[in-house]
């Protein structure tokens, strides 16, 4: 048939709150995920994990475990099959005898079941090599040393001005230590791998965040073209970022399924993925403000101390958003990081921004106590003109219209500044505020845009939706470029056969992807506007990327920007705090589905609220090994912790970003939660705690 094109705008234009199209999918339990694929004659698989903290293994009797029935292989560090060397060094599982933290794998049991996999690793004895060990992190730690770079490439140190001099010399001044615990993602699917071999072939179904990225490290390690790996991410049960790269479990699985000769499945135990999987690595944040009496700053550092593994470098860039959010003529933001006897640590929802905004974020509602400066007044005094590290005009920067419509919504004025005057029988009742921030990124992706000879139209892109519909924005983008309606629009994600994509992380997904999408599509359509007459049989394509778009370095600082506001009852007998109530106003370039962004602003901010009153992991200083390894220990919101949150934005326009004017949204929601929770119980009791969670253990001896 002839190509139709509607003379007006689509029926569901961008921002329109299309339903996900994998809902219902997912609600009837026909949507697949990683383990949910068993091959015939399919394995599983149980691994082993360390039980000392540093050493090293010098036998592992395997023999009580061969003889139970059903099971087929035990691999080790003796018979694993060889690995290249790994640009991440955390997938070189069973290669040697070294054992650089608890938890690490030591022993891979493989059985005709699951029952009979975990059997056969309880059965494998191992014997050990101690050393001694060391996971405390400190401020004062004699191992630390300031990195070259922290995560995201940012410089580990920056300096502008006189920082020393202008702090000596200010009328008014904040010197306040922040500390936030290591903090675990825990997504509710765990990591799992279901992997076969086939003619050498290899063929993967993996919980990932991008499986380009698996596909291409599968294939550096086993020594395969690409064009011999398949990864298939269709679904994902959520993963914060502890799914961004390949995790072990894909590892074992492949290298087991190549020693069996049979299909293998991998579903990580939850008690093992804190040692496994990454985490938020903890930070001690000193974060020194000085400003005149009129409250605009005059000098401002943000220095970090935190903590990465013996095994691989990760610097949490903590100290990276006091480079971006306030004017301050002398600045310092400095990182230094120790090497422990940790798991490695990795990314989590707004690495960075997440914790470092909290201390910043506290830091200035101190700033605003001594000044007797409403804390969102303040704020507003220190709007800066351009960044004030790179000089750089910001693409759009509208913190100051979040802050405003925020506090109408909130009702925040009248508010008396008063601490603890707000008395509801044995409850103190307090509001808080706090900004936030998260930078915009954006990589190359290709995509792939066909129209039917029928009429329809099918997108192609290694995209992946790790539950925050990215098949029905991408479909909406589509349908816009094309000028047709939605639903005449089919989308194909979520594996490595696909034109490659960027992965599902930094808030980067939807606009990178999009990008391409959107060139594809438009060429789709100058194409069929020249075409006369009826489609032939195999219809048209047209493939595009965005290698030279997202190669230029933008001359704008590009960053989404939003207000978080909380009020909490803080129980004056028992010490618990709930949160009352939450509000976030964000400004994040164009919205393109208003349903799935609220639930990403909201999904994140309770995030924030979990960071702020319950979540928390420690580190046994005996074992090594952290205490909280399971949901039964490691507190995360539930139904009855969470209050009323409601999520706006602004309408924002933002030319400089990519065809659609979008930003992410996915982690922004996180950012100023936990600042804004813990402002709002100083300003209930009088107790300023900057020691996250703040449990009632803590706050009880204060009231």
């Amino acid at each position: 048939m002839t190509p139709q094109f509607p003379s007006g705008p689509p029926p569901y234009p961008l921002g329109a709150p299309l339903v996900r199209r994998e809902g219902r999918l997912k609600v009837t339990g026909a949507a697949r995920y990683a383990a949910e694929h068993t091959p015939p004659g399919c394995a599983y698989a149980w691994p082993v994990a360390a039980t000392v903290a540093r050493g090293r293994v010098t036998a592992v009797d395997t023999a009580r475990a061969l003889a139970l029935p059903g099971v087929c292989a035990v691999l080790t560090h003796e018979n694993a099959p060889r690995l290249a060397a790994a640009d991440d060094p955390t997938l070189s599982v069973l290669q040697e005898d070294r054992v650089p933290h608890r938890g690490w794998y030591v022993a891979l049991a493989v059985a005709d079941s699951l029952e009979a996999a975990r059997a056969a690793a309880e059965a494998v004895r191992v014997t050990y090599e101690s050393d001694t060990h060391d996971v405390r992190l400190s401020a004062g730690h004699p191992g630390l040393y300031a990195p070259e770079t922290a995560n995201g490439g940012y410089p580990g140190t920056r300096e502008r001005g006189d920082f020393d001099a202008a702090f000596a010399a200010a009328p008014v001044t904040v010197d306040a230590t922040y500390t936030v615990p290591p903090l675990h993602n825990h997504p509710m699917e765990p990591h799992a791998s279901t992997a076969h071999w086939d003619d050498g072939h290899l063929t993967v179904h993996d919980s990932s965040q991008g499986s380009t990225k698996v596909c291409e490290d599968l294939a550096a390690l086993f020594t395969l073209d690409k064009s011999d790996v398949t990864v298939v991410s269709e679904h994902v049960g959520g993963g914060f970022g502890s799914k961004g790269t390949p995790r072990p479990q894909v590892v074992l699985a492949a290298m087991a399924a190549r020693h069996t000769g049979r299909p293998v499945k991998l579903s990580l135990p939850r008690r093992q993925m804190p040692a496994v999987v990454g985490h938020r690595a903890p930070t001690v944040q000193r974060v020194r403000i000085g400003a005149g009496e009129d409250g605009v700053i005059t000098a401002l550092a943000h220095e970090v101390a935190t903590h990465t593994s013996t095994v691989k470098e990760f610097v949490e860039q903590a100290a990276v958003p006091g480079r971006v959010m306030y004017t301050s003529p002398n600045s310092r933001t400095v990182h230094r990081v120790v090497p422990l006897d940790v798991p490695s640590p990795s990314w989590m929802r707004a690495p960075g921004e997440a914790p470092g905004m909290y201390a910043l974020e506290s830091a200035v509602d101190e700033l605003a106590v001594l000044l007797d400066i409403d804390p969102v007044e303040l704020r507003m005094r220190n709007e800066p003109d351009t960044e004030p590290d790179s000089d750089r005009a910001f693409s759009s920067r509208h913190l100051v219209g979040c802050l405003r419509e925020g506090a109408q919504r909130f009702g925040w004025q009248p508010r008396d500044p008063r601490p603890a005057v707000r008395p509801e029988g044995r409850l103190l009742l307090g509001t808080g505020v706090a900004s936030a921030t998260y930078p915009v990124f954006q990589a190359a992706s290709e995509a792939e845009a066909h129209a039917d000879a029928d009429g329809g139209f099918r997108i192609r892109l290694n995209a992946t939706d790790i539950g925050t519909g990215a098949r029905t924005v991408l479909a909406q983008v589509a349908a816009a470029a094309l000028g047709v309606p939605e639903d005449r629009v089919g989308i194909e994600i979520g594996s490595s056969d696909l034109p490659p994509a960027l992965l599902a992380g930094g808030s980067a997904g939807t606009g990178s992807w999009g990008w391409a999408v959107h060139k594809a599509c438009t060429g789709l359509r100058a194409r069929l506007r020249d075409h006369v007459g009826p489609l032939p049989s195999d219809g048209f394509t047209v493939t595009a990327d965005t290698r030279q778009e997202t190669a230029e370095r933008s001359p704008y600082a590009r960053h989404s920007f939003g207000a978080t506001f909380a009020e909490v009852q803080v129980d004056t007998v028992t010490g618990e705090v709930r949160v009352r109530r939450l509000l976030g106003v964000f400004a994040a370039g164009r919205i393109l589905n208003s349903r799935t962004a609220r639930s990403q602003f909201i999904g994140g901010m309770t995030m924030g609220l979990g960071m702020a009153l319950m979540e928390g992991s420690g580190l046994d200083p005996a074992f090594g090994d952290f205490a909280e390894c399971d949901l039964a220990s490691y507190h995360v919101p539930a139904c009855a912790d969470v209050p009323r949150i409601e999520a706006y934005w602004l309408d924002e326009e933002d030319p400089h970003l990519n065809p659609m004017g979008s930003k992410g949204i996915g982690e922004i929601g996180i950012v100023g939660t936990a600042a804004a929770i813990a402002n709002a119980v100083r300003h209930a009791t009088g107790v300023r705690l900057r020691d996250l969670p703040l449990t009632p253990d803590k706050l009880l001896p204060h009231l």
